[in-house]
């Protein structure tokens, strides 16, 4: 693999309800060779509060902008597409990447996702080594090959 010369750390927004996932994505991620930082939130209220800054995200230095979201569907509180929508239909979030990482085979969820302006729609597989796999390629992509520098900074 390539890597992009950088010494900025990228700021990651892992947003998945199911501790077990949130846990093999974060060592998944740690393959690609980035400087980067992971917040993980639990559910879709969280999620926002954390990009909106509110409640006790108000503090900016403790919930950066992220660089890249990685957003499940199924969330307690709000769903994944009710956070991807307010995401993408704010003036200040819409270019950070969104990756919707779901177990849902739905095509209506699928076709949601992307009529809200999901930049990936990846299914969970329920293998291990694939679904670690999948998220290091993912990682690779959007963390190393796909080029944004100074995209909505």
């Amino acid at each position: 693999m390539g890597s992009k010369e950088t010494s900025k750390t990228t700021i990651i927004l892992l947003v998945e309800d199911d501790e077990g996932h949130a846990k093999l994505i974060t060592r998944a991620l740690e393959g690609v060779e980035v400087p980067q930082k992971i917040f993980w939130v639990a559910d879709g209220e969280e999620a926002l509060d954390f990009l909106f800054h509110h409640r006790k995200y108000e503090d900016k230095e403790k919930s950066p902008r992220p660089d890249l979201i990685i957003l499940d569907l199924r969330l307690p509180k709000r769903d994944g597409q009710e956070v991807l929508k307010k995401i993408k239909n704010s003036a200040k979030l819409k270019s950070i990447p969104v990756v919707v990482i779901t177990s849902s085979q739905n095509k209506e969820d699928e076709a949601q996702a992307y009529d809200n302006y999901a930049n990936s729609y990846l299914l969970k597989p329920s293998d291990f080594q694939e679904f670690s796999g999948m998220i290091q390629e993912a990682g690779s992509y959007w963390l190393v090959w796909n080029q944004r520098e100074n995209v909505g900074m």
